[in-house]
């Protein structure tokens, strides 16, 4: 059953990412993340389909009943239709896998199931546990505060496309590839590529300055909607290009200045995954 959702977040389990979506009021999770985490194969995608049908062949359908299908945020910065299901759901579904991983993991879903609750309840606990994940990943504190005012930047603009008649998902994508290529020179799916990022995050791999160029963009492109009270697709297309070539233009001023790219390759994955991207890289 295909079902709009509002936004992907990221949920963390024994540092690896797993993608989560709010719907009725709670959590739906992605079942290729959670099987990926729990066995380890890189293709959780076919696992799922072969434990689909078995669950069906055992007698389990009322499971299968119970699995929607939400929009995504995906490696390439595009959203697409995913397996998802919520906390009850998973618990049944990992009684069928065999993972040493499974009762650690029972537990932390639990645990998350019930943040939400008191997020509902509390909606500064969902910005006090965004800012405890990334403390947790190794962050600094400095990045934090600029990351999570990035988020707040990002927020206002989204709302303010909602309001003057942008759709979401594939315009949205549209017009954040307008900013930031006015503003960086590339587009989200091809700065992913350039750091060597799959399905991380592109912002959470930034550096401060990369993160302020992005928020000026963004702010900018913000201010230059409401003053132009542009509506629509097209007039709001108009205003992306706009607001991130003041941001381009800032970057290439600072730039010239400084004598330094601001833009760079460095990112923040695990040691030995850099190590690896990089003799790839020498290779090509």
């Amino acid at each position: 059953m295909p079902i709009k959702n509002p936004a992907t977040k990221i949920a963390i389990f024994q540092k690896k990412e797993i993608r989560k979506t709010i719907y009725n009021n709670e959590w739906w999770f992605s079942i290729i993340d959670i099987i990926e985490v729990l066995t380890g194969t890189a293709r959780s995608r076919k696992y799922w389909n072969d434990l689909k049908k078995k669950l069906i062949n055992e007698g389990y359908s009322e499971v299968s009943e119970k699995i929607g299908q939400l929009k995504l945020l995906a490696n390439d910065g595009k959203q697409y239709l995913t397996d998802c299901a919520n906390t009850e759901t998973i618990f049944r579904i990992i009684q069928t896998i065999p993972s040493p991983k499974a009762e650690p993991f029972k537990r932390w879903l639990a645990r998350v199931g019930y943040e939400r609750i008191k997020e509902i309840e509390d909606p500064e606990l969902a910005t006090k546990r965004t800012r405890s994940i990334y403390k947790a990943k190794g962050y600094s504190n400095a990045w934090i505060e600029k990351r999570m005012r990035g988020i707040e930047v990002r927020e206002t603009l989204t709302n303010e496309w909602q309001a003057r008649g942008v759709k979401e998902n594939q315009e949205y994508a549209i017009l954040t590839a307008e900013i930031s290529k006015a503003t960086f020179g590339m587009t989200p799916s091809e700065y992913q590529k350039f750091k060597g990022l799959k399905r991380e995050n592109l912002r959470d791999h930034m550096n401060d300055l990369e993160l302020i160029f992005t928020m000026l963009g963004e702010a900018s492109t913000t201010e230059i909607a409401k003053n132009k009270n542009a509506q629509g697709f097209g007039e709001n297309k108009f205003a992306a290009q706009k607001g991130g070539s003041v941001a381009g233009k800032a970057r290439q001023d600072l730039e010239k200045k400084s004598n330094k790219k601001v833009v760079t390759s460095k990112n923040y994955l695990p040691k030995v995954r850099r190590m690896k991207i990089l003799k790839k890289l020498r290779e090509n």
